[in-house]
């Protein structure tokens, strides 16, 4: 390990480091690799634990197919795969499967899928009659496909992680986030939950927040991706109100939560999520002039294909995008050197 690890930009309090290795030598079988769907997090990742991502081929066929090949030898090797799976959703997994089942043929000993973004996670149960049960079904995906273990962040809801018949390491974005809301140092603070099933993340992240007040958004959903926000559970006039979720898609739900929060008295309303799905219309809708920042990280890669990051922030000032890349790498050696994940976040 070089010196890169160890220097992480997450404060002692929310991220315990250890001490970072002599070095990584030839007889160390930790190989990282990445997928296409976010290759600038996987790089970050790279450098954090002072290596290189390996060489992989990917292609397209004419007809849309997709081709993996791993360019060196990874027998009995412990092969750790990033690969969110975001838009476009479907090619994102499906090169995940193809990239699992060439390491298990290419005989690595152990095969981890990093997934810092868990797509089809919000169907996690039936609601309805005839309803498929995604989140059981990728998990079954990337098991038969050959992963020995998954690493995954910010999981939509607790009981995915029980649909895994193979260890599955869940970490949270909240030590990057919480870090960077301790910086700003606001004195009267509520933290806001945008509907009851996050109640109990706002209220870990509330916790953390030195016992901040909590708040909750009354809604009732009408269709997918369209929520009606009827009243608040809480006292917000005159703080400083932080809505939190795990992701923010269409921002449908936080957008209107935002309204009421500005109707009921709150003297500023920040967005915090770890995952920035950001469906059409969600850019037009967070950068209203509701919101101080909408904070995100970047398990998703935000800026789509034809625009860059600097242009969106130019029609989005209040985004920030914080990098979970020192998390994700110190998670991945700790995995390795058979350490504790879980007293990271102690």
């Amino acid at each position: 390990m070089n010196a890169h690890r160890g220097s992480a930009v997450l404060s002692s309090a929310t991220l315990k480091v250890q001490p970072a290795p002599t070095g990584l030598n030839e007889n160390n079988r930790l190989r990282l690799f990445s997928g296409s769907a976010n290759l600038p997090l996987s790089q970050e990742v790279a450098r954090y634990l002072g290596m290189d991502l390996g060489p992989m081929i990917r292609k397209r066929f004419a007809d849309g197919e997709l081709y993996v090949q791993i360019q060196e030898s990874i027998r009995g090797c412990d092969v750790y795969l990033i690969q969110p799976c975001c838009n476009p959703v479907n090619d994102n997994l499906m090169e995940l499967l193809i990239m699992v089942d060439a390491c298990r043929r290419a005989s690595a000993r152990q095969v981890t899928a990093v997934i810092p973004y868990y797509g089809y996670a919000r169907a996690d149960r039936k609601t309805a009659g005839r309803e498929s049960i995604t989140a059981k079904l990728i998990a079954n995906l990337i098991t038969e496909a050959g992963a020995n273990r998954v690493l995954a962040m910010d999981l939509h809801s607790a009981q995915i992680q029980g649909y895994f018949d193979i260890p599955l390491d869940h970490v949270y974005g909240s030590p990057v986030l919480l870090d960077y809301l301790t910086s700003k140092k606001f004195e009267d603070i509520v933290v806001v939950s945008p509907d009851t099933g996050g109640v109990a993340r706002a209220r870990a992240f509330a916790k953390k927040l030195n016992d901040a007040p909590l708040a909750i958004i009354d809604k009732r959903r009408q269709a997918h991706n369209v929520a009606e926000v009827l009243n608040i559970i809480g006292d917000v006039k005159g703080k400083t109100a932080v809505l939190v979720d795990d992701m923010i898609d269409t921002a449908g739900t936080i957008t209107e939560g935002a309204k009421l929060l500005r109707q009921e008295g709150a003297r500023q309303v920040y967005a915090c999520a770890t995952h920035a799905v950001f469906s059409p219309p969600a850019i037009e809708r967070l950068s209203s002039g509701l919101f101080e920042e909408v904070i995100v990280t970047n398990t998703i890669p935000i800026a789509g294909s034809d625009t860059s990051l600097d242009v969106l922030r130019k029609r989005f000032p209040q985004l920030v995008v914080l990098s979970v890349a020192n998390l994700l790498g110190e998670t991945i050696w700790r995995i390795h050197e058979d350490s504790s994940v879980s007293s990271m976040f102690r």
